[in-house]
């Protein structure tokens, strides 16, 4: 398996999965592979680090006589992180202030997994949007979480009217059915 990380023209980046280095070409060029966020087919092979694992945790012991300064014979195990929560936990003060920011990545899957829970929560009502808000507040029709369409025009009328609404961004693999 080849994971690789991805980047659209827009920015966004992302990590593909691939059987081969080989597959990934061939779904390029179909324009199969895509991005999750805005759907954007030029998609280009970030460079990256492959994942070393170098032993079990642990630096490995120094021989006898090459201790650099240390008395002879002595060793010393220091104790390596293994997991993302134990090196934050071990980074100084100032580090972890800026490991508290959340980066583009973080960001990026935040927006995303609101968009299906949006999607997966909400009924869609498409055009009918303004139509069944306004019956919503008004108690003609049952109260529901809805999504749906609505020009510029129809949502300004609908804030005009105190019915609460927000634009969200959907991008296009997530407009079909979610699996």
């Amino acid at each position: 398996m080849k994971v690789l990380d991805l980047q659209c023209a827009l920015g966004h980046s992302f990590e593909g999965w691939f059987g081969s280095q080989a597959d990934y070409d061939s779904q390029r060029e179909r324009g199969l592979v895509t991005c999750p966020v805005c759907n954007d087919s030029e998609i280009t092979k970030m460079l990256s680090a492959p994942r070393l694992n170098l032993g079990h945790g642990t630096a490995p012991v120094v021989p006898q006589g090459q201790g650099g300064g240390q008395e002879a014979g002595a060793a010393t195990a220091v104790k390596v992180p293994e997991t993302r929560s134990e090196y934050e936990a071990s980074a100084p003060p100032a580090a972890q202030s800026e490991m508290a920011q959340p980066s583009l990545q973080q960001i990026q899957a935040a927006m995303m997994n609101m968009v299906r829970h949006v999607m997966a929560n909400t009924e869609d009502v498409g055009s009918q949007f303004a139509e069944e808000a306004r019956k919503i507040h008004y108690g003609e029709s049952e109260e529901r979480s809805i999504r749906g369409q609505a020009t510029r025009a129809e949502t300004e009328a609908l804030i005009d009217e105190g019915i609460d609404v927000m634009a969200l961004p959907v991008p296009e693999n997530l407009k079909g059915p979610l699996q």
